[in-house]
């Protein structure tokens, strides 16, 4: 299938038991969650939990049962209006900010439909040709747990009282060595190289010439970024692009969001906040101007993609499913990773761009990565919030540079 690279290999598994595996994670993560929990939109950008779920299963009943299924009919005709997202050619849909309006269909009747669809997608998953959609379906799925995890939080967040989504206190962080992984420079080959699933945006493998560089081996952490602010770092107009610059004084930031004093907001509600964290919740402007301000610089996507997979492109130096943290339903906490994969995503300098000879899918799944390729900047590793081995060497994450309510961090780089 076009827009999609994936093979059969004996580390894929069985579909159907990964089937099973994706679609009950997503539902044992909204179980802390009320009826009204899982309504609430705060900002366009995110969506209410309940709405990821039903999107997901609409992702499956219209790409999957919909177009492979002899004989099959829609749950609810009217539903695939107000679950697509943003795929022109599935027809009109509700305007984005309009989610949160959704009392109806409720989180049961939602639920219900995940149920008929769970049944119906068994006989697909035994069909070998649709392995490929089917994979791409489990990535979705996937993304999606994630957004609904940095959603809620967002939502909560809102509440004056600070509630918490799981009642457990966040562990002390590891405080990680100062140093850093340093290439020659020369020519790198970049993007997805493996039999293994893949966006289509990862593709295809192309050569980049880097220059010598380092790359810090830990993450900026919250200490580090308090003395930022203390440094007046918020305030200094020669540290900030000025995109940046009029970003910050139109909305008054003065620390990463989430932040309040001593403390910051997390899943299990208002905690004290550990030095040795990596800081999380910022822009990439924010991430930009920290990084002038430390005398380095951001890596490129291509650097930080060098260091992952080796300095000769050929063995992983780390271990992508090292570092992700969301294997089961409990809360994602960024506390330090010896991976460059997990706690948080890295903000790189490179906008994200079409590869050499890059082409998107036909039809609407050709819509899913390529249209957004304008004005944002390319992220790089996995969050706490990410499942378990969803991210790799070549994952393209991708955000507007004011984007900040994902986990969103930084690592330093520079030149030799």
């Amino acid at each position: 299938m076009p827009g999609v690279q994936a093979r059969q290999s004996a580390a894929t598994g069985d579909l159907a038991e990964r089937y099973a595996r994706v679609r009950s994670l997503s539902e044992a993560l909204v179980g802390p969650l009320s009826e009204t929990d899982a309504t609430l939109q705060s900002m366009e950008d995110a969506s209410p939990a309940k709405w990821h779920l039903a999107h997901v299963t609409w992702f499956w009943e219209t790409f999957l049962l919909r177009d492979h299924e002899d004989g099959y009919s829609l749950y609810d005709e009217d539903w695939p209006f107000v679950f697509n997202s943003y795929y022109e050619a599935e027809g009109k849909r509700i305007a984005r900010f309009s989610r949160g309006m959704l009392s109806r269909p409720t989180l049961e009747n939602i639920l219900a439909w995940r149920a008929h669809v769970d049944d119906a997608m068994q006989p697909l998953l035994e069909r070998e040709e649709l392995r490929p959609l089917v994979e791409l379906g489990f990535a979705h799925e996937q993304q999606h747990q994630e957004l609904l995890l940095t959603d809620i939080k967002h939502a909560l967040f809102q509440n004056p009282l600070g509630p918490a989504m799981w009642d457990t206190q966040v562990p002390s962080a590891r405080k990680q060595a100062d140093d850093w992984y340093e290439h020659p420079g020369g020519i790198a080959r970049i993007g997805h190289q493996s039999d293994g699933f893949a966006f289509d945006n990862e593709g295809l493998a192309h050569r980049v010439l880097l220059e010598p560089f380092a790359l810090s081996s830990r993450l900026v952490t919250n200490g580090e970024w308090s003395e930022f602010i203390a440094d007046g770092g918020y305030d200094e107009a020669t540290l900030w692009l000025s995109d940046g610059w009029a970003w910050v004084q139109e909305n008054g930031v003065r620390a990463p969001l989430y932040w309040r004093e001593q403390q910051h907001f997390t899943h299990s509600g208002w905690q004290e906040r550990d030095p040795d964290a990596p800081v999380t919740h910022i822009s990439y402007y924010e991430a930009d101007a920290f990084a002038t301000w430390a005398g380095k610089r951001l890596p490129t996507e291509f650097e930080w993609e060098a260091i992952a997979r080796g300095q000769e492109g050929e063995l992983a130096a780390h271990d992508p499913a090292s570092g992700n943290q969301l294997d089961d339903a409990s809360p994602p906490l960024p506390i330090g990773s010896d991976s460059l994969f997990g706690d948080c995503w890295q903000f790189t300098r490179s906008g994200y761009l079409p590869y050499p000879r890059f082409q998107p899918a036909e039809g609407a799944v050709g819509e899913y990565n390529g249209k957004f390729m304008s004005g944002q900047f390319v992220l790089k590793g996995a969050s706490c919030a990410t499942a378990r081995g969803h991210s790799r060497a070549s994952y393209r994450n991708f955000f507007y540079p004011h984007q900040r309510w994902q986990y969103t961090g930084l690592r330093l780089a520079k030149d030799l």
